[in-house]
């Protein structure tokens, strides 16, 4: 006996959305249930409504289907421009950016130390450019960004990456401690170096990597978000330099996505 489409969509809804896109190439009726709203709707997170509510153009979204594919795609900005949001293509968990507007940033107020500019590669209006030219006395920044754990998708392992922009003119690297706080509990801490050409030359072995956006990412930290508690995870970067390092230091902002 065959089944039906109704039951299958109901056996592709206890799956992901990698598996449906895997599924619905098996015959027509897995193609059919696998093109449903029923479906899709599942996978779509359940504050989907406020979220798409700050991009009018996804109202109009022919389908559910639609509507995910176009979250997973490319990111929205929300919040008044100060946080992005997407979906992850093949996990349907939340992902989010703080942009550098949402981050306490230590001498952010000062503007011999911290301007605001566009960057093409941006997705925000504005990122952060600290200074850290040569003779300058500013050697340190202190960069902290919060996000509450119910806005992220439950029972889930998240990992917070540092997203910046670096221009080097001459001179060694810039270190950082970066760390992540979750509920007061203990924090996790390590040491980076941001020039990856001094990788070799140096005790500390890990650098960024290039994003598909053409920015810089490094891994601060990851931590489990059970879903089953209210609060904050706090991320926090400590950046010096030494003397001698200059060029310049775009600040994107910290995103937060699942751990796959």
């Amino acid at each position: 006996m065959e089944l039906s489409e109704g039951c299958i969509a109901d056996i592709l809804c206890r799956t992901t959305p990698l598996d449906v896109a895997r599924n619905s190439v098996v015959s027509k009726i897995f193609y059919s249930a696998a093109d449903s709203d029923t479906i899709w709707n599942h996978f779509l997170p359940p504050d989907y409504h406020s979220i798409i509510s700050q991009s009018p153009s996804l109202a109009n979204a022919p389908s559910k289907k639609a509507l995910y594919l176009a979250l997973s795609d490319h990111p929205i900005i929300i919040d008044q421009g100060k946080k992005s949001f997407q979906l992850d293509r093949k996990t349907g968990k939340k992902c989010y950016m703080l942009a550098a507007k949402a981050l306490q940033i230590s001498k952010g107020d000062d503007e011999r130390c911290c301007g605001w500019v566009t960057l093409p590669e941006s997705r925000f209006e504005e990122v952060a450019k600290l200074e850290v030219a040569k003779h300058r006395v500013v050697f340190w920044y202190d960069i902290c960004g919060k996000i509450n754990t119910v806005d992220l998708s439950p029972n889930t392992q998240y990992a917070a990456f540092l997203v910046f922009k670096m221009i080097t003119v001459q001179g060694g690297p810039i270190r950082a401690l970066l760390s992540i706080d979750i509920f007061g509990g203990p924090i996790c801490k390590k040491a980076i170096c941001f020039h990856m050409k001094l990788k070799s030359k140096i005790k500390v072995i890990e650098c960024p990597k290039v994003r598909s956006d053409g920015l810089l990412e490094i891994e601060m930290g990851e931590f489990f978000n059970s879903g089953l508690e209210d609060g904050e995870v706090e991320m926090r970067a400590m950046i010096s330099k030494f003397l001698f390092w200059e060029g310049s230091f775009y600040l994107e902002g910290i995103e937060v996505r699942p751990k796959i």
